[in-house]
């Protein structure tokens, strides 16, 4: 939106026939580092020179960004943690470099042996986790449990 505020600023003194390197001046001393570049003023200057009244950006073609969809997220989320991208991209029909966006940056999650574990846990989580480390000693002891059953690794 700032944008367009600034464009209808620069259309203005075009109209009076200010030059756009006044129209810039102007700009920073009231803008300071958030101001438009030069050469932007002065491509906007010279679109109204030219007779432009829009002040918004032209239609560009393309493929537009729809894929970031609670829907498709939900789909992603409601996989079994235990699936691959392959399994994720048979059941949604999402692009695989889609599904490690949504994992990845949406949901901050990372692949940890074959499950996907959330980078931060919750107070909730760490809870269950400490009381699952203190039962397996006692499961060790009675023979439930053998050593070669616990598998260790670092991050990497």
């Amino acid at each position: 939106m700032a944008d367009e505020f600034n464009r209808y600023y620069i259309k203005i003194p075009t109209i009076l026939e200010i030059d756009a390197k006044t129209i810039c001046e102007e700009l920073t001393t009231a803008l300071g580092p958030d101001a438009p570049a030069y050469s932007t003023v002065a491509k906007w200057a010279k679109r109204f020179r030219k007779g432009r009244e829009d002040v918004n950006d032209d239609f560009r073609s393309g493929r537009p960004i729809s894929v970031l969809t609670d829907e498709n997220i939900e789909q992603v989320i409601e996989d079994d943690p235990h699936s691959t991208y392959d399994d994720i991209i048979a059941e949604t029909s999402l692009s695989h470099g889609t599904i490690e966006w949504i994992i990845h940056d949406c949901l901050k999650m990372r692949k940890v042996t074959p499950r996907w574990v959330a980078h931060k846990l919750s107070d909730d989580q760490k809870q269950q986790r400490l009381r699952v480390c203190c039962q397996n000693p006692a499961k060790f002891q009675t023979g439930k449990w053998r050593l070669s059953d616990v598998i260790t690794g670092d991050e990497t």
